[in-house]
């Protein structure tokens, strides 16, 4: 077992798992937020508001809003709607296409863990995380 903290672990899982979303779907000049973007959307449709909020946790320091991201994918091709925003059929295909790649990279990160493994793993950040909200 290792004597670094766990702050270590997270921060480096996170730029392991933004660096390989970002290789995986280089292809396509998307990055995470593009994905989550999009996901959010295929689940439920909603505007800029909502997406802010559901992507907060994701959002970087300096990155205040999902809005360059939602105009982007707009002139893709891909979001329809002004306040009210929602996948087109060219949207819907490309989450599906998308969906497989993130599959994978997420097979990939979870080689060798079992099931119970992760959903403990989960389970103790999410604990910690409440901990630290409560002060």
């Amino acid at each position: 077992m290792s004597d670094l903290p766990i702050g270590y672990w997270l921060k480096h899982l996170d730029r392991l798992i933004e660096n390989d979303f970002d290789r995986v779907l280089a292809s396509e000049e998307l990055g995470r937020r593009h994905w989550q973007v999009l996901n959010s959307l295929h689940t439920e449709p909603g505007t800029v508001a909502d997406l802010d909020r559901r992507l907060a946790p994701f959002l970087e320091e300096d990155e205040y809003t999902v809005t360059p991201v939602v105009d982007q994918l707009r002139q893709r091709g891909w979001v329809e709607g002004l306040v009210a925003l929602a996948l087109t059929a060219e949207g819907e295909s490309a989450h599906e296409a998308l969906f497989v790649r993130v599959q994978d990279a997420r097979r990939r990160l979870s080689r060798g863990i079992g099931d119970e493994e992760y959903r403990i793993a989960v389970d103790v950040l999410e604990r910690m995380s409440a901990n630290l909200e409560q002060g």
